[in-house]
């Protein structure tokens, strides 16, 4: 089976241009595809449905946060305006839990055509789904959104198997205290059925090791920033007896690269 990951960040750039991310999810030919940052759009685009309807997948999706969403935008040839990332990106806009930064709030008064919608979690998948639950995670205190872990137990028609889904915290928000909440539902699952957990870490392997420990790396690609990689902030962990035949990363629009491995089980 083909496991894959992509951050869409919800089909648009930095500066609220649209992108080809959504095309490059459904490229992947995933039998398990896990999307941090979907975007549903009020009366618009619904990403979630497009995956769903145009590849034949059932799944879920976790809506974390409400907010506006900008499709045409303009701006320099970077991906995102400089210093975006304490400035505030001019494509999404979260004031649900905190005020806009001052930049951002300046922006949104010219803002228009803005669409309304949910960005969320979602998990996807060919295979017949045996269980789906949703565990909260919470919001940290920094954060302008929130976060989950998708659970569900899968059967591939041979096998029954968990697959997992996060959106992490950045690490300087305090996001070891959600993978501890993590480890801990973890705990709970059937000891002999094997799991896959994959998504958007938003945290360096070394260190993933030290907050989600007992997991294996099933692919190691750079995919962040997605124009010149130099870090692995996406992942596809397992524990049980999965067996990598191959994978790597793909640019594909967004500001991370997707991720995938094909595995088998034995």
């Amino acid at each position: 089976m083909r496991v894959a990951t992509f951050n869409l960040h919800a089909g648009v750039d930095g500066w609220g241009r649209p992108t080809g991310a959504l095309a490059q999810a459904l490229t992947l030919r995933a039998d398990v595809l896990i999307c941090p940052e979907t975007w549903r759009g009020e009366d618009g685009a619904d990403q979630y449905q497009e995956l769903a309807t145009s590849l034949g997948m059932d799944g879920i999706f976790v809506p974390l946060a409400t907010g506006k969403r900008m499709t045409n935008g303009t701006g320099g040839r970077s991906w995102q305006p400089f210093l975006a990332h304490l400035t505030g990106e001019r494509g999404l806009y979260f004031n649900e839990h905190r005020e806009l930064t001052k930049a951002q709030q300046s922006k949104a008064a010219t803002l228009s055509d803005a669409e309304r919608g949910m960005w969320g979690l979602s998990l996807l998948t060919t295979y017949p789904i045996e269980d789906l639950r949703v565990e909260q995670l919470g919001r940290l205190r920094r954060e302008r959104v929130s976060r989950a872990l998708i659970v569900a137990r899968i059967n591939d028609g041979t096998n029954s198997f968990y697959a997992l889904a996060v959106h992490g915290a950045h690490i300087s928000h305090g996001s070891r205290h959600q993978y501890r909440r993590i480890n801990e539902i973890v705990s709970t699952l059937d000891p002999a059925l094997p799991i896959l957990f994959a998504g958007d870490f938003n945290c360096w392997g070394p260190l993933l090791r030290v907050f989600l420990p007992g997991w294996r790396s099933l692919v190691q690609a750079r995919t962040w920033p997605a124009r010149r990689p130099h870090s692995q902030i996406d992942h596809v962990l397992g524990r049980g007896a999965w067996r990598v035949l191959g994978g790597g990363a793909r640019d594909g629009g967004s500001d991370h690269r997707a991720l995938y491995v094909d595995v088998t089980l034995g």
